[in-house]
């Protein structure tokens, strides 16, 4: 106490409030990021040792031409299959994921490195686009169907009342 008069014997000092704990996310990724760049460090060495530092450069740079290449050619047949959605009125009927996944290869391939260029080649190829969207597919969906997750969300909505309660309830639409 800031009066100078000693505590009672009766009554403890409050203590801080709990930390949250902090989620498992937030402590393995900053570790994963750091082992992917010393993975990616020490293969662009062992290639440089074994060939030279102009094929290493040369293959980086080829890299990031073929990356920026399959982004701006994916970006284009997402933007045509959409405008002949919109064209014809409906929802767009790729639902192959594939443009997205042909986007993220690139990004790979643009990243520095020879272990992410690897997996961005892996990533145009079809089968494993195939596999990689039905992974996509189940997770997205066994997420939406648990409980106080954002599938859940959508069919409950919280009401804030002026008095500062929070009244939760289920949205029914009435289709007519």
């Amino acid at each position: 106490m800031t009066t100078g008069s000693p505590t009672p014997a009766y009554q403890t000092p409050a203590r801080p409030p709990a930390q949250p704990r902090r989620s498992r996310l937030r402590t393995f990724l900053p570790l994963a990021l750091a082992a992917w760049l010393v993975l990616e460090i020490w293969l662009l060495t062992v290639v440089a040792g074994a060939t030279s530092g102009l094929v290493v450069l040369l293959l980086l740079a080829a890299g990031f031409v073929l990356g920026a290449v399959v982004i701006k050619r994916a970006g284009r047949r997402a933007f045509q299959n959409l405008n002949e959605a919109l064209q014809r009125g409906t929802a767009s009927s790729d639902r192959s994921g594939g443009n997205g996944l042909m986007m993220l290869g690139g990004l790979f391939l643009m990243i520095p490195g020879l272990a992410s260029d690897v997996i961005g080649l892996l990533l145009l190829l079809p089968p494993v686009q195939k596999a990689v969207s039905g992974y996509g597919e189940r997770k997205l969906r066994a997420a939406a169907a648990t409980p106080g997750t954002l599938g859940d969300a959508f069919q409950q909505a919280r009401i804030h009342r002026p008095d500062g309660k929070v009244v939760q309830g289920e949205v029914i639409r009435d289709e007519q």
